[in-house]
């Protein structure tokens, strides 16, 4: 299996949707435009800033179909199908699988704290469920339990329908152990950081990209961290960094960070509807304006 087609730059699109909270296919299709016409490397549909968490079950797959018929292979389209049971992840997983995904992201149950035997189980089940490459994703952040660095290395020595990792984790040595054991065996495994700021600390360490937000804001940012060290310009690459970390404090201003994300892409001049999924609410007007102060601050918007 070649897999050099997850390397670079996925950036999670938010899910544009009405103000009833039901997908708004012409925004939808203008965002994923624009992560295209920026440069993505491939797009990932239904990740944590895509809102599924809040969805409806039907809502999840008209989603992923309109997603996937509307890039049409343009780029690859990873596709979310996290949920707390294994059957379930499964049916996402084929559904997607259905449709053309290129890959599917999965985070790891959450609710009930799972033994690792239960976790690697899970894993194993669903990637051996489907032939479409299944993604790890680790964000203990959000679902209260590391997948853990054992199971991890299990995964990838047994599974090999399991071809990478999205490490969500705010610990670039975590990271770093991923790296290292996995690719002591297995040298083609994707590493992608989740967090922005450290997807160039990952590619430093031997890993291959990042999924980054802030990619749908400042793709000259994101993008230009990634391009610039493929081209060992490391000048550059530190320079965007720094403005990099400049913006990164914009996920702080409202939790979860949905609406931020879009009001911060409306802020740059794309004329998209910042609506959000209940129980989230749009984000209030002195919050908009700390978001556009971060964003002056870093020279994405003018005064």
């Amino acid at each position: 299996m070649n897999l050099d087609k997850f390397k670079g730059v996925f950036p999670p699109v938010p899910t544009i949707v009405t103000h009833e909270g039901q997908l708004d296919r012409a925004g939808m299709g203008a965002m994923l435009d624009k992560v295209i016409n920026d440069g993505a490397h491939g797009v990932l549909v239904l990740g944590s800033g895509g809102e599924f968490c809040h969805m409806t079950h039907q809502m999840r797959l008209d989603v992923t179909e309109f997603a996937l018929n509307y890039v049409n292979g343009r780029v690859p389209v990873m596709i979310g199908i996290a949920a707390p049971g294994t059957r379930e992840t499964i049916e996402y997983g084929l559904h997607a699988q259905q449709h053309g995904a290129d890959a599917v992201l999965v985070v790891n149950p959450y609710y009930a704290l799972l033994n690792a035997d239960y976790i690697y189980q899970h894993y194993r089940t669903v990637a051996e469920s489907l032939k479409t490459p299944v993604m790890l994703y680790n964000f203990p952040a959000l679902t209260g339990q590391d997948i853990g660095l054992d199971v991890i290395e299990r995964l990838a020595r047994d599974v090999p329908n399991i071809v990478g990792i999205k490490d969500t984790i705010d610990n670039i040595s975590h990271t770093r152990e991923v790296i290292n054991r996995v690719h002591a065996f297995r040298r083609d495994f994707i590493v992608f950081s989740g967090y922005d700021e450290y997807m160039l600390d990952t590619l430093i360490l031997g890993g291959n990209g990042g999924i980054p937000a802030t990619f749908n804001i400042a793709p000259e940012i994101t993008g230009g961290i990634y391009k610039a060290f493929i081209e060992k310009d490391y000048e550059e690459a530190f320079k965007k960094q720094r403005v990099l970390a400049k913006l990164s404090s914009l996920y702080a201003i409202e939790s979860p960070f949905f609406g931020v994300i879009k009001e911060c892409i409306k802020a740059t001049g794309m004329n998209i509807s910042t609506e959000v999924i209940a129980p989230t609410l749009k984000l209030s007007a002195e919050k908009i304006e700390q978001a556009r102060s971060i964003l002056r601050t870093a020279d994405v918007i003018a005064d």
